[in-house]
This record gives structure tokens, sequence and C-alpha cells, in this order.
């Protein structure tokens, strides 16, 4: 299996068959989400979205840390230099950027969250389609600890995933979520000893693999429009993309193979991947 590895500013993107890893690389910030990172993801997105045989993306943290939110350093920096509201509000928007182009990634995307994933790092998180957490893994919406509001999409991703009232309940007391609670309330997945929770992630990945890229990358884009659309719009915007799926040659061969009495590539149930 072809195996590639790139360096990044503070982060390292490696390629193993169809399965990219893009790992941050900045233990002794405990990962901290600077510009410097957030320049990062856009280069590797950009990578991903050219190259048509990456099918699955993990996202993950090196140095027993996920992403402990935003670098409290540089915000005193900016604090001492004056800066205005309005340049705070630009800044944002570039994050948001960002944002919207892993909401909108037509590919499964996992989260492997080992240590903290604290503030923004808790958002990006939550970008994720499947959330993996280690036994030492937590989270923490800790924005009210130094008077800031929710960031990195929290605000929209954490209510549909526990409700308003829970949502309400993390944010405002700015506690810490370990690993066995973020499972019960489904934040996460599932939950491995810190040794097994990458090659699990890879497991995952190598399964999400046999699926129909285009009917899978069109499924998720739907489901995040779910919430606020409309039935009979939400209809229209299904039969689009049933139209696109069914003329696809992934289809095309699904189909010849159920009625040819053959094993589909794509069984999740199966204990190993059909060729």
């Amino acid at each position: 299996m072809n195996e590639q590895t790139i360096d990044c500013r503070v982060s390292r993107l490696r390629i193993v068959g169809a399965v990219a890893e893009f790992s941050h690389q900045r233990p002794a910030t405990r990962n901290a989400l600077g510009a410097d990172l957030r320049d990062d993801y856009n280069e590797i997105l950009d990578r991903i979205d050219a190259d048509p045989g990456i099918r699955v993306l993990i996202l993950t943290g090196a140095g027993g840390s996920f992403c402990a939110g935003g670098d409290i350093r540089t915000m005193q920096a900016r604090l001492d230099e004056g800066r205005t509201p309005d340049e705070m509000r630009q800044r944002m928007r570039r994050a948001h950027r960002l944002l919207q182009r892993l909401h909108q990634l037509e590919l499964p995307l996992i989260a492997a969250v080992d240590g903290p994933a604290y503030g923004a790092g808790f958002g990006l998180a939550l970008m994720a389609d499947f959330v993996l957490m280690s036994t030492r893994a937590a989270f923490c919406a800790s924005f009210a600890r130094i008077g800031a509001i929710p960031d990195f999409g929290l605000l929209h991703t954490l209510p549909r995933l526990v409700g308003m009232a829970r949502a309400k309940e993390i944010v405002l007391s700015a506690r810490r979520v370990g690993a066995a609670e973020a499972q019960a309330i489904g934040l996460a997945q599932a939950v491995h000893e810190p040794d097994a929770l990458l090659p699990a992630a890879h497991a995952l990945a190598d399964k999400l693999c046999a699926g129909p890229r285009e009917a899978s990358g069109m499924a998720k884009r739907l489901l995040a429009q779910s919430f606020e659309t409309d039935f009979p719009t939400l209809c229209l915007l299904e039969a689009q993309a049933q139209a696109v799926a069914m003329h696809t040659p992934y289809h095309a061969e699904a189909v010849a193979r159920f009625n040819a009495g053959q094993p589909l590539r794509y069984d999740w149930d199966a204990t190993v991947a059909k060729p």
C-alpha cells in the first residue's frame, strides 16, 4: 500500500492508500489552534479536494492532546496591541471559511481525540462525522472561563447532538466532559485506550473506504441541511441527488453484483471488507 507523509508548518499529513490522516504537531502548546494551524488545514484540504483517490480524512493530535483551543498567549498580545472589534470579527470570518470547508467536505471525516479538546478544539472535533476518543480524552467548552462565547461552530453542533438544555449546561458551566460521559450523551461513538485509538480510527476509515464516495458525499450535505430545510425543499434536493447517484459507476456495479448473486463491495456488517 502506498504511503506518503507531508510535513506542514505545525502539522503532518500522512496518506495511506485512500485514507488521509491529518495530525496536529504542536504538543508543547497542546496543539493550540493558531493561524499557522488554520493555514495548514486550508492547504491540506486543497490537496484532498484535488485527489479523488482519497476517500476518508482522519483528524488527530500528537503528544497526548487533540487541540487545546485558541492560544491564550496570542490573545494577550492582541489585547496589548489594542486590536479593534472589527479586526477580531474579520479574524473570525477567516476561521469560519475553514469551518465551512470542513462542514461541506464530501468525505467521511473522523476525529480521533486523545487528551484535551477544549474551546475551539471541541468545536473542531464536532465537525467530524465520527468521533472516537481515548480514555484520557475530554471535551470542554472553556470559553466562559475567559469571558468569551463558544466559537468554531460549537453553538451550531452541540445542541444538535445533545439537545438544547444539555448544551446550555455544558456551555454555561464550562466544565470538563470526560470520554465516558461524551459517549453516553452522544458526542462520541466509541472510547478506546490511548494506544488503540489511532488503529481504531484507521480500521473505521478502511471500512468507510469501500462505500460510495459520490452518494455518501451528497447524503452528508443533505443531512447537514436537514434541520433548516422544509420537507418539500428537502424532497426536491433528495430527488436531484438521487438522480446523480443512480448514474454513477458505483451504483451500476452494485446493481450488477446484486443481480448476479455476488457479494456487494460495501457491507458494513461483514467481518472482512469484500474486494
